[in-house]
């Protein structure tokens, strides 16, 4: 563990200082950092759209609307315009206000999206994609400027590293390759500059640097609201590193906490407290099914599933909604080790607190945002995700830096001159291990088709990784160059949807999609019956009247293809019809004509009744009507 001393008033530095080498030099390490981000990230530069892009940012109609769409942005939900696509209420607890990200789509939308018609459905996507790299790496060598400025002056090193690790981590693929994930590292960012803002004010006492610290908390805030564990982090660190006490301190995070609760007010004004009725999908309500027991031992026990991600961070997914990571109960080991695991963690962070070592900071910065992604104090939606352990990432990182940093002063006391080995191996090792996994998950990340044909094969019990895997082969078999692998394609994506809904009984687009794939194969009584399920569940959904109505015209299609020498033939097609587009008049009329021509005269003359509730001047009806036997109809 790093030793410290502290004197009030200054920054507290390690007793031992580290390595002091040329590399330490603030530009050379920013160099290095930029490089290497550049190297890792750069193919992510050509992907397309994946996983929430499409309702965050192509089908929104807010940011398609370019800088027209700013102001609704700022004031509704940010699923405002997906829930109106669908006909749908806010659906999430708590609801989601982080309108800065979004902001950035439509200004890109305005000032690029002109040029991109070519290609709608990438439409602006390289450049979003870029931007995100940038800001990424811009937000790392910020984390670089404050952590040597201000925390560990005399050491480098453990900046350098700290910053390396956060830089390369395979987890952050989600967060960087994800477009829509960019609140996660706009957030990030502006955290980082509201430290360096309140350091600044700490040490100068200029008004400009309380207003910039304010402002840039105020857009933390906005872009995540995550920001909020700095009401906890700013008088920490104020205390660990420059000697305050514990009521100046506070004192001195006042103005964050006023700047919070504006937030807050705005927040609640637009959003409220979001859905406050149990979902009934377990698609965003994960523990539907399980007991109350199983509910904590599961959250618990995936507190230890983060854990394992941030040191051997493979195998990598998208998803880990229902049901993939079982529901566990009290009786697994594995649950008590997670308890054990954290509860030390906080004792360590409050012991060390008071302490005033720099350690607790780390630990509190990783606690304090798993806590938010925990579903301990409000169910977000999800089990876990590697984007919601963004933040608390930084905590590790820390740690590891520290750690790395302990290692070099136990090595330089048995052998010196070794600091520049010492550093290349390490640098190598790290950058060997992380490149191997963060290239190859970039291409995962190209759109939702090489996504999650990829992530079926990790996560094979993921509903909603099985559904989508079904959609991205349904997408696969529609490409030209595979005309010849159609039936091969449809069946395996029948394969993973057939899977989907097996584990979700209750999944609607699983049941949309099985019926697409069924449609293509011509096997219509199967496409039917599942769209049928999902009608049962979700009656509005927008696709099904598309979808039946496709339906309709392939069985009016073949019933007019043999209605004069196989009338009886065609009246089973037409019956089908009208079953699945009953509003439409030319299927009625053609019933009945095709009933007539059968001398089936009832038949007839109430295909023709309702094609005349639909269309009452529909002529031919009419004059069907009056050439039935018996019957009169005026005019």
């Amino acid at each position: 563990m790093v030793k410290t001393k502290v004197n009030k008033g200054k920054t507290q530095v390690p007793l031992n200082s580290g390595m002091s080498f040329s590399f330490g030099d603030f530009r050379i390490q920013s160099f290095v950092l930029l490089l290497i981000g550049f190297i890792f990230y750069s193919n992510s530069f050509f992907n397309e759209y994946a996983l929430d892009d499409g309702i965050v940012i192509q089908k929104n109609d807010y940011v398609q609307q370019g800088i027209r769409g700013i102001p609704k942005i700022l004031s509704t939900d940010a699923y405002d315009s997906f829930y109106k696509q669908m006909g749908a209420k806010q659906q999430l607890s708590g609801g989601r206000y982080r309108p800065l990200s979004v902001v950035t789509f439509a200004v890109e939308q305005q000032l690029f999206g002109s040029k991109a018609k070519v290609k709608p459905a990438d439409d602006v996507a390289m450049v979003r994609h870029v931007l995100n790299v940038l800001f990424y790496i811009f937000s790392v060598i910020i984390l670089l400027y404050f952590l040597r400025n201000f925390i560990f002056k005399e050491t480098p090193l453990i900046a350098f590293f700290t910053c390396l690790i956060f830089l390369i981590h395979p987890i952050h693929t989600e967060v960087i390759s994800n477009v829509k994930s960019r609140d996660e590292i706009l957030s990030f960012l502006f955290i980082i500059l509201t430290f360096i803002a309140v350091f600044r004010y700490r040490e100068t006492k200029k008004t400009g640097q309380l207003f910039y610290g304010l402002l840039f908390y105020f857009l933390a805030l906005l872009s995540k609201e995550y920001a909020i564990t700095l009401l906890v982090l700013i008088p920490m660190l104020l205390y660990i590193v420059k000697g305050d006490s514990f009521k100046e301190s506070l004192l001195s995070s006042l103005p964050y906490f006023f700047i919070a609760g504006l937030y807050l007010l705005i927040r609640f004004s637009i959003v409220g407290v979001g859905s406050t009725a149990p979902n009934t999908d377990v698609l965003n309500n994960p523990y539907m099914f399980a007991t109350k027991p199983e509910r904590w031992a599961t959250k618990i026990e995936i507190l230890n599933h983060y854990l394992k991600l941030l040191f051997y961070p493979t195998p990598l997914s998208s998803d880990y909604s229902y049901n993939t990571i079982p529901y566990t109960n009290f009786k697994n080991g594995f649950v008590w080790m997670s308890l054990v695991i954290h509860l030390s963690m906080i004792a360590a962070t409050i012991i060390l607190f008071f302490k005033r070592n720099i350690i607790a900071f780390a630990l509190a910065f990783y606690l304090l945002h798993l806590v938010l992604i925990s579903n301990f104090l409000m169910d977000i939606g999800a089990t876990m995700g590697e984007r919601l352990v963004y933040h608390s990432s930084f905590g590790f990182a820390l740690l590891i830096g520290i750690s790395i940093n302990w290692c070099y002063e136990k090595l330089s006391a048995f052998a010196k001159n070794t600091d520049t080995i010492f550093a290349v191996i390490v640098i190598s090792g790290i950058i060997f291990f992380c490149e191997r996994i963060v290239v190859p998950r970039n291409r995962d990340w190209k759109n939702d088709t090489s996504l999650f044909i990829a992530d079926a094969k990790t996560v094979p019990n993921s509903a909603l990784v099985n559904g989508n895997a079904g959609k991205a082969y349904i997408d696969l078999s529609e490409i030209p160059e595979n005309k010849a692998l159609v039936n091969e394609l449809i069946n395996k994506a029948i394969y993973h949807l057939n899977k989907s809904v097996a584990i979700h009984k209750k999944y609607v687009n699983g049941y949309l999609n099985l019926g697409v794939a069924y449609f293509k194969l011509k096997d219509y009584e199967k496409a039917k019956s599942n769209w049928e399920i999902a009608a049962e569940i979700f009656p509005n959904n927008p696709f099904l009247k598309r979808n039946f109505g496709l339906l309709g015209a392939t069985y009016f299609a073949e019933a007019m293809k043999i209605g004069e020498k196989q009338p009886e033939e065609a009246i089973i097609f037409l019956k089908k019809a009208v079953e699945v587009d009953p509003t439409n008049v030319e299927y009625w009329y053609n019933l009945g004509g095709a009933s007539y021509t059968a001398k089936d005269f009832e038949m007839a003359k109430n295909a023709w009744v309702k094609t005349l509730e639909l269309d009452p001047n529909h002529i031919q009806a009419k004059q069907g009507m009056r050439a039935i036997p018996g019957e009169v109809i005026s005019n």
